[in-house]
């Protein structure tokens, strides 16, 4: 079987040290996590982890079984590139007088559909939303004028299919 990435989509109550137990669990087979985001999900009370990994199918089923054995989680899904819809977000930072000095930059930022979220005295802060491709194309755009400071988000995803985990809540609930 061929390396593919996927995303892994886990829901669970919110505890501490379940991230660390996850985490684990890629450390033992030597898989890195290429983006990790966890926030709350369309469900009160429920967190939502999205892990992206770069690996086999086989591996991907057995981590997923592996991590829904943990006491909190309620149920972990699995989806390649193709089953779901993702981006990413990034901020730049650059230097102020480039934005005014250097007409390339305000044509950078036109071109990547990226907005300025703030600009202050010595520096102006830039959004870009979108696939991890584009974002490193703009970085590549950007980096020549020099780039003050720079962060991306992990990914954010959605599946096309419903993976129907409200349903299997409120059976649990019913219960």
């Amino acid at each position: 079987m061929e390396n593919k990435t996927f995303t892994i989509s886990i829901y669970s109550e919110n505890n501490v040290g379940l991230l660390n137990r996850i985490s684990a669990i890629f450390l033992k087979r030597h898989i890195n996590i290429e983006s990790l985001n966890v926030s709350g999900s369309e469900i009160d009370g429920v967190s939502r982890f999205v892990i992206v990994v770069n690996t086999t199918e086989d591996w991907v089923r057995k981590i997923v079984g592996q991590i829904e054995k943990q006491i909190e989680v309620i149920k972990a899904f699995f989806h390649t590139d193709d089953e779901t819809i993702h981006l990413e977000s990034a901020l730049f930072k650059i230097k102020s007088d480039l934005l005014f000095d250097e007409r390339q930059i305000q044509n950078i930022i036109k071109e990547n559909h990226a907005d300025i979220v703030t600009v202050a005295r010595d520096f102006f802060v830039i959004v870009k939303t979108g696939r991890r491709y584009e974002i490193e194309e703009m970085y590549d755009q950007l980096k020549p004028y020099g780039i003050m400071q720079f962060v991306r988000s992990g990914r954010i995803s959605v599946s096309k299919a419903e993976m129907q985990i409200s349903s299997l809540l409120q059976e649990f609930q019913e219960l």
